[in-house]
């Protein structure tokens, strides 16, 4: 026989399916399975019959009613596990009415590894049960309402075992249980709405609870029996047991409550153990077999219709889900914006799920729906999701618990499901459920005590006080639940598809413009070569007309002089093509630089050219820029030309020139008191061959700005300008540090 010392080390552990005991109502024998021969009988037998158990251990079973004269001469053990063996199972012969001596019992036969054990137990009902059961399910199962059901079943059952307080405990996620619903005698105090910890009920204790449907112990106060066995050999296996003795630990704790008997009834959902039917008495009661069998049988109909309600309840939501996940993937099929398709319908992401908020970052750009923290403290979350997420989906409900910076955060954002779109591109969305503040009454304080045993160690001690014990729970949301995480897991398939579809057309477009790019270059240059050759011809031709004909009048050389103006207009615009033409076509030549000595000459060209040596322009900073020289020489020779072109003509002409350092870009200003720009025309300015209406006194292309902004865009920086016809304008040209 094994002797186990339960503490705090070991209490999940105990091995109460084999306590090596049995309760005081009945009596057990066990034969071995093979040989038909008696290898454990309870103690208290001598209690039922007058046979001490020492003498009926190895008896082979067909002699027992030899050795025990209470046992009707007509029982025949081995003709009813021969019929249990051809069942396989010993449901149809549970339980078998013998008489022993003048005491009616049931018989109760179960397989426990190689042996049959047989527990005899009184009879006690004396009414008709079955009629009972039907009339009690049909009033458990008339109402829909959840609280109702089980109110009923409370009732149902304390009526037909008649124990002082039937209640239904539920287990919560975390493991600790809760009474949902109670009936008891008007003098005892209510329990419904007390909390009980986890640890009132060891995760060995829920195992059993899940294999053995009922558990009754008759009286707290009574001896339990020993089971005798051959020296060496284990202790039975208990797990199927009606008698199965308890745990001392238990005893004791039902003992503290007050509690003279109790009875349990599992309650299973979609095979794990929901909750308890538990009931109380406050003196001993023992209930026979089929008193048990009948709640049990009202706890397997109660089970059904949990589940049955719970499916429906969870299958309503399912269809809201799969519907908005339906409609989003819609919306992605058509809206080529993502983001509008998420955000801006009738249905949005918020609808995947039960949150209140939503917030998605996609392309470096944060976007958000219903009631969100933040945006920098949500930018801040998305950093510690990005560094922390190892999986697609990451969901909590306690978030200020994993991430302390959430506390500020933790009313609308105390629990976040977080979906990762992308974690090269740092693109994820993030679900906000609020906090559910709640006051939660325990059944005295959850933590057990320790005690000092006689031997000096700290042991486990049941506690004595079960007086409500509020605790304040924060931080804590509601539960994520599956419907919702597998939601959002569709959802992710579907945007991801929509992403990458999206990208490919992309890449088919750049492809093509890209090619198209190509073509017009190749265009461009081939047409402005191939026009320069006529061009030069009607110039050459013209000129050497007008030197060979002095007979020409002055009205003909002014249309000759026309055509050669002409020419050469032509051929400076193609020039400007070809220009534009070289810098699309062009690689950048990447080097440091010198600005200020770039600057100076350009200045000094353009006046010159310009015969502008009046206009007044000021060279202010010139940070070093890296470029290419060619083509960064072009655009500032282009900006600088206009600026002391249209200023020219004013009143104490004036361009300055300077350059700023920024955190992330070196901005260039070109500043003039010229004509300015008309602001209907503004949206033209950088428009290959626009030109503005007061500038036609003025020599220009239209192409200049355009080569400009082109070579901008090929060194990664931006242009942009701010004007006031008759004013001035002020160019900004902006480039990556």
């Amino acid at each position: 026989m094994n002797n186990y010392q339960v503490d705090l080390t070991n209490c999940d552990k105990e091995p109460i399916h084999i306590p090596g005991k049995i309760q005081s109502q009945g009596f057990l024998i066990a034969v071995d399975i093979q040989s038909y021969q008696v290898t454990y009988v309870s103690d208290n037998i001598s209690a039922y019959v007058e046979t001490s158990a020492g003498v009926l251990l190895n008896l082979h079973v067909s002699v027992l009613a030899e050795h025990v004269p209470a046992f009707p001469s007509s029982l025949d053990f081995e003709q009813l596990f021969k019929l249990g063996r051809s069942q396989d199972s010993f449901d149809l012969i549970n339980p078998y009415k013998v008489l022993i001596g003048d005491s009616p019992f049931y018989l109760i036969i179960y397989t426990s590894g190689a042996e049959y054990v047989m527990e005899f137990e009184p009879i006690t009902l004396d009414f008709d049960i079955q009629n009972l059961i039907g009339r009690s399910v049909s009033r458990i199962l008339a109402t829909h309402s959840l609280s109702d059901l089980l109110g009923n079943a409370a009732l149902e059952v304390k009526q037909l075992i008649e124990y002082d307080r039937v209640m239904i405990y539920k287990f919560h996620d975390d493991g600790h249980g809760e009474v949902v619903a109670e009936v008891k005698n008007e003098e005892l105090e209510p329990f419904f709405g007390l909390h009980y910890p986890a640890s009132d009920i060891p995760q060995q204790a829920r195992n059993l609870y899940k294999a053995n449907l009922t558990r009754i112990i008759a009286d707290v106060h009574s001896e339990d029996s020993r089971i005798l066995t051959y020296e060496g050999k284990e202790n039975l296996d208990l797990t199927h047991s009606g008698l199965r003795a308890v745990s001392p630990i238990h005893i004791q704790y039902l003992r503290n409550m007050g509690v003279d008997s109790s009875f349990s009834i599992s309650l299973l959902s979609k095979g794990e153990l929901w909750g308890l039917i538990a009931c109380h008495n406050y003196t001993p009661r023992f209930i026979d077999y089929k008193a048990r069998e009948g709640a049990k049988m009202i706890g397997n109909i109660l089970s059904s219709a949990l589940e049955y309600r719970q499916t429906e309840e969870d299958g309503e939501k399912d269809e809201v889900i799969k519907d908005a996940v339906q409609s989003l993937s819609t919306y992605l099929e058509k809206d080529v914006d993502l983001i509008a398709a998420l955000t801006k319908q009738e249905v949005t992401l918020l609808q995947v799920t039960g949150a209140q908020g939503v917030a998605i970052c996609f392309e470096n750009e944060m976007y958000t729906v219903g009631e969100t923290p933040p945006m920098e403290l949500i930018e801040d979350l998305f950093g510690w999701l990005r560094r922390n997420m190892q999986d697609s989906v990451y969901h909590t409900s306690q978030l200020p618990e994993v991430y302390r910076a959430a506390a500020p955060i933790a009313a609308q954002a105390s629990g976040i499901l977080a979906c990762m779109l992308s974690k090269e591109m740092g693109e994820l969305v993030v679900w906000f459920k609020p906090e559910q503040l709640k006051t939660i009454h325990w059944a005295g304080n959850p933590e057990k005590n320790m005690e000092p045993a006689p031997d000096g160690t700290m042991v486990l001690s049941p506690r004595h006080s079960f007086e409500s014990w509020a605790q304040l729970v924060k931080n804590t949301s509601a539960k994520w639940t599956a419907v919702e995480i597998t939601a959002v897991l569709r959802l992710r398939e579907k945007i991801l598809y929509a992403v990458n579809k999206k990208a490919s057309e992309i890449r088919i477009l750049n492809e093509r413009l890209k090619m198209a790019y190509e073509e017009l270059d190749t265009f461009s240059y081939t047409v402005s070569h191939d026009l320069r050759t006529p061009l030069t011809t009607i110039k050459s031709y013209t000129e050497l007309f007008l030197a060979q004909n002095t007979s020409l009048d002055d009205k003909g050389k002014m249309m000759l002089d026309r055509v050669v103006s002409g020419a050469d207009k032509m051929t400076f615009l193609i020039s400007e093509i070809l220009k534009l033409a070289r810098v699309g076509r062009s690689d950048i030549d990447f080097s440091k630089i010198n600005m200020s000595s770039l600057i100076n000459g350009i200045v000094e060209e353009v006046t010159f050219a310009q015969k502008s040596a009046h206009v007044d322009v000021q060279i202010g900073d010139c940070p070093e820029l890296s470029g290419d020289q060619t083509l960064l020489s072009q655009a500032f020779t282009n900006i600088i030309g206009n600026a002391v072109k249209y200023s020219a003509k004013s009143e104490n002409p004036k361009v300055s020139i300077n350059g700023t350092v920024g955190e992330e870009e070196i901005i260039y200003s070109i500043r003039d008191n010229g004509i300015g720009i008309d602001i209907n025309h503004h949206d033209k300015v950088f428009e290959l061959f626009k030109r503005m209406e007061n500038v036609k006194d003025y020599e220009g292309t239209g192409v200049g700005l355009a080569i400009v902004k082109r070579i901008l865009e090929k060194h990664h920086g931006r242009i942009w300008f701010d004007s006031e016809l008759g004013t001035g304008t002020v160019f900004y040209m902006a480039f990556k540090k």
